[in-house]
């Protein structure tokens, strides 16, 4: 199973959730909302051989937490993964706006010119500007957007610009989410929570249902369940061997 996008640091008990995830021999990709949450979340993961954590700093506290790009930079050379990164063009975001910007930019830049990293991005209600700044900084590493929620012309777009993409089960409760499913190249997708943001029946949505994910991809894609395991598994191996350096996870 695999959640490429997920907060663990995050849910109350992380080390229980994290002892779960090592239990049923799971691959997640831990990201992080600030720089200085980065020791923190890494150590939890330091004997958890297919858990990674990623650094970040997310485009909703990008206006709180800007002065914390030194802190970026110090601690990017301790990962080949960054996220959550992005845009948020939500309404109540707008203020903040030339925040964002200024920080994912900057983000972007850096990764660029330590070689590139693997990114998770958020991209709601801001998918053209996320591509432009992507465009522009093409250097940067391999864009995984996290629950793409842009229009079909967008989608194409990102997939023109070689972007990946990670889809939870939320996401593929509605019939936009699926239409884009459908419309993504299965080459390029992996699954994911975004827990402990989502829920399932009132509590945080764990790690191991991104499993729920795989079931709704193989109806949508009209495989098999071991067909769409298999896809999502090769397509991990192919976009953590991007990076120079970088082998493919086992």
């Amino acid at each position: 199973m695999i959640d490429f996008h997920c907060h663990l640091d995050l849910y109350p008990k992380p080390h229980v959730v994290l002892d779960e995830c090592v239990k049923r021999n799971m691959y997640v990709l831990s990201v992080t909302t600030t720089p200085s949450a980065w020791n923190g979340t890494s150590a939890l993961s330091q004997r958890a051989a297919r858990i990674r954590t990623a650094l970040g700093l997310h485009p909703q506290l990008a206006h709180e937490r800007r002065a914390e790009l030194p802190l970026f930079d110090r601690y990017l050379s301790e990962t080949r993964y960054v996220g959550e990164i992005g845009l948020d063009g939500s309404p109540e975001l707008r203020k903040h706006w030339n925040d964002q910007v200024y920080v994912f930019n900057h983000v972007l830049e850096s990764c660029a010119a330590s070689g590139g990293r693997i990114l998770s991005i958020h991209s709601r209600r801001a998918t053209t500007a996320v591509l432009d700044c992507l465009e522009r900084h093409s250097a940067a590493g391999v864009p995984v957007l996290h629950w793409f929620s842009g229009s079909r012309r967008e989608l194409e777009r990102a997939t023109n610009l070689g972007c990946w993409f990670s889809v939870g089960p939320t996401m593929l409760e509605n019939a936009k989410g699926k239409a884009l499913a459908v419309a993504m190249p299965r080459e390029r997708v992996l699954t994911e929570t975004d827990g402990p943001f989502t829920t399932n029946d009132g509590r945080p949505m764990f790690p191991w249902e991104a499993e729920r994910a795989v079931l709704d991809l193989a109806t949508l894609w009209r495989l098999s369940i071991e067909e769409a395991r298999s896809q999502m598994t090769d397509n991990l191996r192919k976009v953590t061997s991007q990076l120079p350096g970088g082998a493919p996870l086992r």
